[in-house]
C-alpha cells in the first residue's frame, strides 16, 4: 500500500516524498553543521572524563600509590579537530607510566632484575568511560544532541 506521502507502492507508510535535491542537501548540510560541534564537545568532555578517571584511579591500590602527586599531575589531554574529525588523546609524559600499568618482568637496560607487578589504572579507567563515550556518540548520530 503506497505511503499518503509517497506513492510509490513500495514505500512505507511513514515515507516522506522529496522531489528537490537541493531541499535534501540542504536538510542534510543543517544537520552536519550541528553535528560537528556536538562531536568536538562530546569528545572534549569525554576526554576530560578519562583523564579524571585515570588520575582517580592512579591514586593507591589497586592502582599505583602516588606519594608524591608528581605521577598523577602527569597526566594531561588534548582534543584536535581536522574538518570533521575529532580526536581526544590522553597521556602522560612519565617514563614509568607503562611499568606500573603492565608490570615488568625480567632485566631493564642496566641489569637490574625485576618482578613488578602490574598497578593498571588507566584500562579500569578506559573500561568505565567508553560505554558513556559511546552512547554520547550515539546519542549524536542519532540526532538526540
Amino acid at each position: 500500500m503506497p505511503s499518503p506521502l509517497n506513492p510509490h507502492p513500495n514505500a512505507h507508510l511513514d515515507a516522506g516524498a522529496f522531489s528537490n535535491g537541493a531541499q535534501i542537501a540542504a536538510q542534510l548540510d543543517r544537520r552536519a553543521a550541528l553535528t560537528v560541534p556536538a562531536a568536538v564537545s562530546a569528545v572534549r568532555h569525554y576526554t576530560m572524563l578519562l583523564e579524571t578517571r585515570i588520575k582517580a584511579h592512579a591514586s593507591g591500590r589497586p592502582g599505583p600509590n602516588a606519594p608524591t602527586g608528581d605521577y598523577r599531575r602527569s597526566w594531561t589531554h588534548t582534543v584536535q579537530t581536522s574538518g570533521q574529525t575529532v580526536v581526544g588523546t590522553v597521556g602522560t609524559n612519565k617514563p614509568q607510566a607503562r611499568r606500573l600499568e603492565y608490570g615488568f618482568v625480567g632485566a631493564d637496560s642496566l641489569g637490574r632484575v625485576y618482578d613488578q607487578q602490574p598497578y593498571p589504572h588507566v584500562g579500569p579507567a578506559v573500561a568505565e568511560v567508553r560505554p558513556l563515550f559511546l552512547s554520547g556518540m550515539s546519542q549524536i548520530a542519532g540526532g538526540e544532541s
